[in-house]
């Protein structure tokens, strides 16, 4: 499960050229040791680039207690209100998500509500299971961040995900390789979680799959090459959506 935080550590100079919020997406595939880590130095890696961040964590339920999405698309003064960020920000949505997820309509239909709940924000991450995403998100351009890690069973997983999200919804994504230069033995283990994967692509989905190798950094020191690029490459990908204007009843 993720908290709610903020991160202060970067300003929003350069946010002035964002006129909507663009959507990108996480998979989570149980193994939230090598997902969780990575989650927090993209955020930072985007906010360094003037995009502030809300991430949508489906693994986490709306409550009374711990207010969510859920809540946001039911209360008309948070619509109109919006959200001010301060870098990046994380909300429970499971439930939320999973309404949106209900939706038989165009992805840009479905994600309209977001766009007026965040259009402060230069990205919504939407970190979920594949199950969410490909109801979510099918045949968008988006590129699901997919980790392997050293984790033990972080191939499988990762396979069953990608399975999923390849033959129900047509999404293809983009594969992270969690590296260590500190730890030989763990950077061998995340190759040969890779290479199965990989493997397993090719013969049972016949799909090529490439990964980005993205070294394994503490949180103070995240603003690496490698998350750079993949930060980057993630951007090219993410979905713009514009502002919906609710009509609701007060």
């Amino acid at each position: 499960m993720l908290e709610m935080c903020v991160n202060q550590g970067a300003g929003l100079t350069s946010m002035g050229f964002q006129t909507v919020p663009r959507v990108m997406a996480m998979a989570s595939h149980g193994n939230q040791q090598g997902e969780l880590p990575l989650l927090w130095n993209l955020c930072t890696a985007l906010v360094g680039f003037g995009y502030p961040v809300a991430v949508l964590d489906a693994t986490t339920v709306e409550t009374a207690k711990n207010p969510g999405l859920d809540q946001l698309l039911d209360d008309a003064c948070w619509q109109d209100d919006a959200f001010e960020p301060l870098s990046w920000t994380v909300i429970p949505a499971a439930h939320g998500l999973q309404r949106l997820a209900t939706q038989q309509s165009d992805v840009q239909v479905t994600l309209e509500p977001l766009g007026g709940l965040f259009q402060n924000f230069g990205v919504i991450l939407i970190y979920a299971g594949a199950d969410v995403l490909s109801r979510l998100l099918p045949g968008s351009s988006i590129e699901p961040l997919l980790t392997v890690s050293p984790v033990k069973m972080s191939a499988v997983t990762a396979y069953q995900a990608l399975k999923h999200m390849l033959q129900n919804a047509q999404l293809r994504p983009t594969v992270a390789n969690i590296t260590s230069e500190q730890f030989s033995k763990s950077s061998m283990a995340s190759q040969s979680s890779v290479k199965k994967l990989q493997d397993c692509a090719m013969t049972f989905l016949d799909y090529r799959l490439d990964s980005q190798p993205v070294q394994a950094i503490k949180q103070q020191d995240c603003r690496s090459d490698d998350m750079n690029r993949l930060a980057l490459r993630l951007l090219e990908n993410a979905m713009p959506i514009h502002r919906h204007h609710f009509v609701g009843s007060h």
